[in-house]
């Protein structure tokens, strides 16, 4: 009987050691080899160019290349299932953005990933500013002569957004709703053909990124009407938000984070973590970021799981009440 008992307590121990192993040996040596960090838009953009700053500086802190792969499609739903399919090692990373976790799921029926359980979260990253612009010969200049133009032609004034179901899609319909206004969509794939249409009269206004509007603003070839997000904005200083415009409580950005696959080990986890609140500390970073129209908003793996949390019912009644559907 007691040889038994040994016999037992040894195979227990040894299930322990076998189940328990990897995972040390994995905190030792990850990563041994080049990160792949996905990123969903084409390259060239603000999104891009953040994914790669944050590579560069990353990879410095792992000791490991990080190394971009570009693969656009589909609102991001491209990049983030195949992260999603990825070994849960820590070598395939995902560059998201609300696109990819609050807003494609609540208008999607068939997505083939799960916003909460195929991922193991590691931070929030940035916030990037929305703006409500004009054409720079458009009669009135703040947000009470839009909404009295919207009122009096209900249905006719059109605005131009950077996609069905893209966050300035929902911005417009979050302010259409507290206005009580009506506006026609007209959804456009990315932010040139958006801004190309106004400049050109296809819609009178347009809800578009701080980054790809402030040029424009800057030259004269449209101007700004209010931005959506909860604080003015650092390159735009003299544009109201549309909360102290009149209509309180309004909050609309577009924002980053970084994911990888479900069930990452803890170990891996950690040190993930860790670089990115290291890379995210770094003072020229936050500069450079910045200077792209980026507001630097760091937050570890727990916020950012609260945030989705927080804003996916938000989303989804904001999309119920507009009737946003992607399919």
């Amino acid at each position: 009987m007691l040889r038994s008992r040994r016999v037992s307590g040894l195979l227990a121990c040894a299930l322990a050691l076998a189940l328990t192993a990897p995972g040390a040996a994995l905190a030792q040596t990850y990563p041994d080899r080049p990160i792949k960090l996905v990123v969903p838009y084409a390259p060239g953009g603000a999104t891009d160019i953040l994914g790669r700053l944050l590579a560069a500086a990353m990879g410095e802190h792992l000791g490991q290349p990080m190394v971009v792969e570009n693969r656009p499609g589909a609102s991001t739903v491209v990049a983030a299932s195949a992260v999603a399919k990825a070994a849960p090692d820590g070598y395939t990373l995902l560059l998201g953005s609300n696109t990819t976790l609050t807003l494609s799921p609540v208008i999607r029926s068939r997505l083939p990933y799960d916003p909460v359980r195929s991922f193991t979260t590691i931070g929030l990253v940035a916030d990037m500013g929305l703006l409500l612009v004009v054409r720079s010969d458009m009669p009135g200049s703040t947000l009470a002569d839009i909404v009295a133009q919207a009122r009096a032609a209900p249905g006719q004034l059109s605005y131009g957004s950077l996609g069905t179901g893209s966050a300035t899609h929902f911005g417009a319909e979050m302010l259409q709703s507290a206005a009580g206004i009506q506006m026609l969509h007209v959804p456009f794939n990315g932010s040139a053909p958006n801004l190309t249409a106004l400049m050109g009269g296809q819609v009178q206004l347009a809800l578009d990124t701080v980054v790809a509007s402030t040029p424009l603003i800057e030259a004269g070839k449209i101007k700004p009407i209010a931005t959506l997000g909860s604080q003015r904005l650092l390159r735009l200083p003299q544009v109201p938000t549309v909360a102290e415009s009149g209509y309180p409580g309004l909050d609309m950005s577009a924002w980053f984070l970084f994911v990888g696959p479900a069930d990452l080990p803890a170990p891996v986890l950690g040190k993930l973590e860790k670089a990115l609140a290291d890379t995210m500390a770094s003072a020229a970073l936050k500069k450079k970021m910045q200077d792209l129209g980026l507001t630097p908003a760091w937050g570890n793996g727990a916020a950012l799981r609260e945030r989705v949390q927080r804003e996916l019912p938000m989303m989804r009644a904001v999309a119920a009440r507009a009737g946003i559907r992607e399919d």
